[in-house]
């Protein structure tokens, strides 16, 4: 079960990874979130700590990541949280839409 749930999160934070370097290389950004999206650089960086903290995730989950206690998993976390951050700075403010 924990195989099946890793290969979904890497597929998941696989798509996250093109999106975000599509975001960066190019400015390009889904069709969805075009309107919101002010800083595609921040954003596409954004998208790209949060594929890397689901992969760090899915490490943990599976054991490819041995370290002791929580470590690992609090890593992952603040990563993931600092992600968020990037495409909420990243987005128009409610007021300005």
């Amino acid at each position: 079960m924990h195989l099946f749930i890793a290969g979904v999160g890497l597929l998941v934070a696989t798509l996250m990874a093109a999106s975000g370097v599509a975001a960066v290389a190019r400015g390009w950004v889904l069709p969805m979130n075009r309107g919101r999206v002010l800083r595609t650089r921040l954003y596409g960086c954004g998208q790209l700590l949060i594929a890397v903290a689901l992969s760090w995730q899915m490490g943990v989950l599976t054991g490819l990541v041995p370290l002791p206690d929580s470590a690992p998993t609090l890593a992952g976390s603040v990563l993931l949280i600092v992600g968020l951050i990037l495409l909420m700075l990243s987005q128009r403010s409610r007021a300005r839409r």
